[in-house]
């Protein structure tokens, strides 16, 4: 096995098909296929299966893309540092939006300002979708919140949010999940776990929200519940921070409920600029 190797078959991989890895590694396709043809016999084992005019991961191949990743990625991390005494590359990085608009920024800040080497790359998505793309090579580690399933997953506490409910001024106070029946949810899409949060609390009181108005971003969250569309569970210092916050009106959550905690997970091995930026974190109690 060779770092070449490693290479074609990462590209094919990650771009879903032959022709497109061809393209971007500038071969024929043919020469594609056979390396990836040898390379299986080598191996002894199917790395990949069509379907439809792409290819996807065998069992084998996803175990292998794991190792792929972190192989290619020292070996890129050896040469940087023997040939201009500092790590270069790349870190890909998913995160709530949450943590991304309010967190992250002074943490990417010193971090750029300490390794200005390094090219981050930053995506939001729901925890279940920044878990998607960790599965599948896509990032190489993501801030979500719980809950999670952690699997085989190293994780890290690094942020604490308090969560609260708003609802549009004028609405009575909320005592309990009872008070909101009949109400529209608005949140993020199916993988949100603070949507999952609301949805929990509303079945422990058998209520069920009247419909979802599903929505991409939470300054959008805020001025459809300060416009009388529904409820919705947001964390204060993103409210804080929001343009229509003090548009809303806050209710306190059950203590269940209120507190909840942002994890950075990856898969295997930390790379050094993961390591760099783990450092960065508040360290929690």
């Amino acid at each position: 096995m060779n770092l070449e190797d490693l290479h074609i078959f990462r590209s094919v991989a990650l771009e879903g098909g032959v022709l497109r890895a061809a393209a971007l590694l500038n071969r024929v396709p043919s020469n594609v296929t056979t390396r990836i043809k040898q390379f299986e016999g080598r191996l002894g084992t199917k790395l990949f299966r069509h379907q439809g005019r792409n290819v996807v991961l065998t069992d084998a191949g996803r175990t292998l893309l794991g190792h792929a990743e972190r192989l290619l990625r020292m070996a890129d991390e050896a040469e940087q540092e023997l040939c201009h005494g500092v790590i270069r590359g790349s870190l890909r990085l998913g995160s709530l939006e949450s943590a991304a608009s309010v967190r992250l920024p002074p943490i990417l800040s010193q971090y750029h300002a300490e390794h200005a080497e390094t090219h981050v790359e930053l995506q939001t998505g729901t925890t279940d979708a920044l878990l998607r793309q960790l599965a599948n090579h896509h990032i190489e580690a993501a801030f979500v919140s719980e809950p999670f399933e952690k699997g085989r997953l190293s994780s890290i506490k690094a942020f604490e949010e308090e969560l609260v409910l708003i609802s549009s001024q004028g609405t009575p106070s909320v005592r309990n999940a009872a008070d909101l029946a009949n109400q529209s949810v608005v949140a993020f899409p199916h993988g949100c776990s603070y949507r999952r949060r609301l949805v929990d609390w509303f079945a422990e009181s058998e209520i069920f929200p009247s419909r979802f108005l599903d929505l991409g971003s939470y300054h959008a969250i805020v001025a459809c519940v300060a416009a009388g569309s529904g409820v919705a569970i947001v964390p204060v210092a993103v409210l804080d921070n929001a343009v229509m916050g003090g548009s809303v009106l806050r209710h306190p959550l059950p203590t269940k409920l209120r507190k909840n905690c942002t994890h950075l997970v990856w898969s295997g091995a930390a790379s050094s600029q993961l390591q760099e930026l783990i450092k960065l974190l508040p360290k929690q109690a």
